[in-house]
């Protein structure tokens, strides 16, 4: 039974489960927490599909316009779907991943919209919101201080410029 996802042991689960997803607002800007959160998934032996309309490649992987886009080439890309995009965005983004049978629809941190959560939940998606992939994976596999978070370090000291 689909349901908004508030345990750990379940994003622990989905982790573990769908080790292949579209990420929706994954940024070539190597600034952008997207592409930071991307970076990271795919050292993990995860496989990222970018779904940016502006970039034609992004890490060295095709980008699609849309998860339409993603389907019209490969019906079965993806079962789950990382949101990037302002909450506004996420409806829309919802019903294309209802169309292409996506299984999980996954909100980044601050990313939340109870409405498109529900509709995915009504057309059987499992949803989690207001987290980040890397984060979780981090956080359920040891990762976070791999890549600069939870150093251990505590200082006043302002570290990056």
């Amino acid at each position: 039974m689909a349901k908004i996802i508030d345990s750990a042991a379940e994003r622990l689960e989905i982790l573990n489960h769908y080790r292949r997803f579209a990420m929706v607002g994954l940024s070539g800007n190597q600034y952008r927490p997207s592409h930071f959160a991307a970076i990271y998934m795919l050292a993990e032996g995860y496989d990222v599909i970018p779904i940016n309309p502006g970039e034609p490649e992004i890490l060295g992987r095709q980008s699609y316009p849309s998860l339409t886009a993603l389907a019209e080439v490969d019906p079965e890309a993806v079962k789950l779907v990382d949101i990037f995009r302002k909450p506004e965005d996420v409806p829309a983004i919802v019903e294309e991943a209802i169309a292409m049978g996506a299984e999980v629809v996954w909100l980044q941190l601050g990313v939340i919209h109870e409405a498109a959560a529900q509709r995915a939940v009504a057309a059987g998606l499992n949803v989690v919101m207001d987290r980040c992939v890397k984060i979780e994976h981090a956080r359920f596999f040891g990762g976070l201080n791999t890549i600069g978070l939870n150093t251990g370090v505590i200082t006043a000291r302002r570290v990056l410029g």
